[in-house]
């Protein structure tokens, strides 16, 4: 575990791309930067998509979080996950949902201010090989397997890989906050799983 980790890291901030590869993932309070294009719609006529994810785990390392659909802030970047006790993890609704094909963008606190850690505290500490499962609001579950972790200075946060789009297989992003802790607030870094889909039901 990395002991910068354990600084507060109050809010996650998520800036996407306006062109691929052109913006950074920042972990502050509150950054302005590119808005990015409009997310896709996740829900369906009369109701939300049932197979929007509600749940992660990854037991390797003790992850067990509900989901909650994220949109886009009224600065045009992505709405953090709430500030809470047990803060939920946000799946970015203009990423396919889990197991559709595409890479789906889940994001996560590593601490939550005063409340201590959050629920991606440990993201760091997956390895190649381990598990992380998606239960969506329909009851499914879809298993991915992660392929590398790797860990990013946030001016060189590498979007247009993490944010791949609707095509090909069916990908798993995890993104938190991680590395050294600025002393302005916040972290240096930027922690990305990168999981492909195991099976799905």
């Amino acid at each position: 575990m990395r002991d910068g980790r354990r600084h507060g890291c109050a809010l996650l901030v998520l800036l996407l791309p306006a062109v691929a590869g052109l913006a950074a993932l920042l972990l502050s309070f509150g950054r302005p930067g590119p808005a990015p294009p409009s997310p896709a719609p996740s829900g369906r006529p009369g109701g939300p998509d049932a197979s929007a994810p509600v749940r992660v785990t990854a037991p390797a390392v003790g992850i067990s979080a509900r989901v909650v659909p994220l949109g886009l802030a009224p600065d045009g970047t992505v709405a953090v996950p709430p500030v809470e006790p047990d803060a939920p993890v946000g799946w970015y609704e203009g990423s396919p949902v889990p197991g559709a094909p595409g890479a789906s963008v889940l994001l996560g606190h590593s601490t939550v201010g005063r409340y201590g850690e959050g629920a991606f505290f440990r993201l760091g500490e997956l390895g190649p090989g381990q598990r992380v499962s998606v239960r969506r609001a329909d009851g499914g579950t879809v298993a991915f397997t992660v392929r590398r972790v790797a860990e990013y200075p946030k001016a060189d946060f590498p979007a247009g890989e993490v944010y791949a789009g609707a095509s090909g297989p069916p990908r798993l992003r995890l993104v938190t906050c991680g590395g050294p802790h600025d002393p302005a607030g916040g972290y240096l870094d930027n922690i990305v799983v990168y999981a492909d889909l195991t099976r799905g039901r």
